[in-house]
């Protein structure tokens, strides 16, 4: 029988008792592919706080690995203005996580859809 990507790992039977909606979420962010999205949610939140509006605009956190924020550009005028910038970036998108998150950045132009 065909499953879903990733639910034929999934951990015991399935029961037909009711569960708490919070439990099933504690459950999911204990998963690491959930978890591993939290902190980019987060600093995509924030992304105008951290980079300002306008850059904001043409910019985004795309993931955040071991350290590395990868962050999207829409153009190469606007990497390189958020290349300029990454150490600032970097500072602030650390500080909205925490800090001891975020330790180096790259830019990344993305293709236009």
């Amino acid at each position: 029988m065909a499953t879903a990507k990733g639910f034929d790992k999934a951990k015991g039977k399935r029961s037909r008792d009711p569960v708490a909606l919070g439990d099933i979420v504690d459950g999911l962010l204990e998963e690491e592919v959930f978890s591993r999205g939290m902190p980019v949610a987060e600093l995509a939140s924030r992304w105008p706080e951290i980079v300002g509006a306008r850059l904001a605009a043409e910019t985004a956190p795309v993931s955040l690995d071991e350290g590395l924020l990868v962050v999207g550009a829409t153009s190469g005028p606007w990497g390189a203005q958020a290349t300029f910038l990454h150490e600032e970036i970097r500072r602030k998108a650390d500080q909205a996580l925490g800090g001891g998150r975020v330790t180096t950045i790259r830019i990344v132009v993305r293709n236009p859809s």
